[in-house]
């Protein structure tokens, strides 16, 4: 915990209206969505500027201090949790746009904006800032960028790496770095700015970036399906990206869709309940309108669907997205055991057939809510606490079956975390998808930039 002398210090360098000790700043701004793990933080500073930030990086280095940097807190591996005395960076005052360039189409931005933020300011543009998810609303760009955040728009724009077109970060050793300063080509060594890019935190503190835009898509049109086998979505997909231009292609249970329907108090799509669903997104015109249509009707001869609802209007686009984005807020308060998953798209049949069999022996008396984002191969599996349970024995339960179901993660050389981070929840995992080599250098890398380990110590590698 801090001293008197090193609270003291902190204070003059971040001004005593951006450093919090109370009980109640310490629990919100110590924990995530996680609700796991107990926030134990010494002191909440929030970030102002650059100049600021890394006088205090430097003098955590010279006292061992602990640093943890916050965004949105929206995160669900622990990776922005502090439980050990730690002090909490929080990025929720450094939020300006501090500027956009017509002709590059870039924006460059704190890292404390909201993405949300972000997405609206690019429409002002008529531009167009693709990197969304449920979050949105209160996750922030910074934390976007440290676990490489992806969404419901992958399949057709790719990650918040394929967005990023410079950094400006604080590294574990205090040294400001302006990584690739935007440009479209630099051949000019080691790309030092896709390092920070999913680094969770343990290197340094992203800062600034600068981000890519892109052109508004055509008009989009939304399509939920009622499922019977979860192996049949692949060949849904399969039949729609033969005649229409994805942007999105979800799918969840109907345990998923009861919670959404009990949580928002809204009617179930469909008159017969079925056991999955996908909703699907295009772009559409005339063309591929009509196409989208065959697809449905493919589908519906083949067996693959049961039921299905073509929206009319971008209000109908709406009300049907919300049965997908709703699931995560609508379970969150049943403590969920989460498996974010993935696998190459074309192997998922065969991986959803094995891990099924495994959670349904394994978890019988436990409800189970699967959804994701099938279309690039990411399978979010949810595992329910039930009241009576404590949460450390239900914990203890989900980590005995996520062992199996990471066996087979292994198995078809696939990742135990497609999108939400490593942090602390799944850190004695890596190994399941990352060789006992790729670990050992990155245990190096992480001495190279934060030699006194003081950046979100405990995080992403195992002990």
């Amino acid at each position: 915990m801090l001293n008197d002398v090193q609270l003291q210090r902190l204070r003059q360098i971040a001004g005593s209206d951006n450093l919090l000790t109370d009980s109640g700043s310490l629990e919100n701004y110590g924990q995530d969505c996680t609700r796991y793990f107990n926030p134990a933080p010494s002191a909440v500073i929030f970030a102002r500027n650059i100049s600021q930030l890394t006088e205090i990086v430097r003098y955590a280095n010279d006292e061992r201090l602990a640093l943890v940097p916050s965004g949105g807190r929206t995160g669900l591996s622990g990776g922005a949790v502090a439980c050990n005395g730690e002090i909490v960076i929080s990025f929720d005052r450094m939020n300006r746009i501090l500027s956009f360039n017509a002709i590059d189409q870039t924006v460059t931005l704190e890292a404390g904006v909201i993405t949300r933020t972000l997405q609206d300011y690019a429409r002002k543009k008529d531009l167009y800032y693709p990197v969304d998810f449920a979050s949105s609303g209160s996750s922030q760009i910074g934390g976007n960028i440290a676990t490489n955040a992806g969404g419901i728009k992958v399949l057709r724009y790719g990650l918040s790496r394929d967005w990023v077109a410079g950094i400006k970060v604080i590294t574990g050793a205090g040294q400001c770095l302006d990584l690739n300063h935007a440009l479209v080509k630099n051949a000019t060594g080691y790309d030092l700015r896709h390092l920070f890019i999913g680094s969770e935190g343990t290197l340094g503190l992203v800062v600034e970036a600068t981000l890519r835009l892109t052109s508004f898509p055509k008009s989009l049109a939304v399509v939920l399906l009622a499922v019977p086998a979860m192996t049949d979505t692949i060949s849904i997909l399969e039949e729609y990206k033969r005649k229409v231009t994805l942007t999105a292609f979800e799918f969840f249970s109907d345990s998923a869709l009861s919670h959404v329907v009990n949580r928002l108090g809204i009617s179930r799509p469909f008159v017969n309940t079925s056991a999955n669903y996908v909703l699907l997104e295009y772009e559409s015109d005339p063309v591929s309108v009509e196409a989208a249509i065959q697809a449905f009707e493919s589908s519906m001869q083949a067996g693959w669907a049961v039921d299905g609802v073509l929206a009319q209007s971008e209000q109908q686009n709406a009300n049907l997205w919300r049965y997908r984005e709703a699931i995560s807020e609508s379970i969150t308060p049943f403590s969920p055991y989460k498996n974010d998953i993935s696998v190459r798209v074309s192997q998922v049949p065969e991986f959803l057939s094995k891990v099924e069999r495994i959670v349904n022996d394994s978890c019988p008396d436990f409800e189970v809510v699967w959804f994701g984002h099938i279309g690039d191969g990411n399978l979010h599996l949810n595992i329910l606490k039930p009241e009576a349970w404590e949460t450390g024995d239900f914990r203890l339960e989900c980590e005995s079956v996520s062992q199996q179901v990471l066996g087979i993660v292994a198995e078809f050389n696939g990742s135990i975390s497609a999108e939400h981070g490593v942090g602390l929840l799944k850190k004695e995992h890596l190994s399941f998808s990352r060789s006992k080599e790729e670990i050992e250098l990155m245990r190096s890398l992480k001495l190279v930039f934060d030699p006194n380990g003081i950046m979100n110590p405990g995080k992403l590698l195992p002990a």
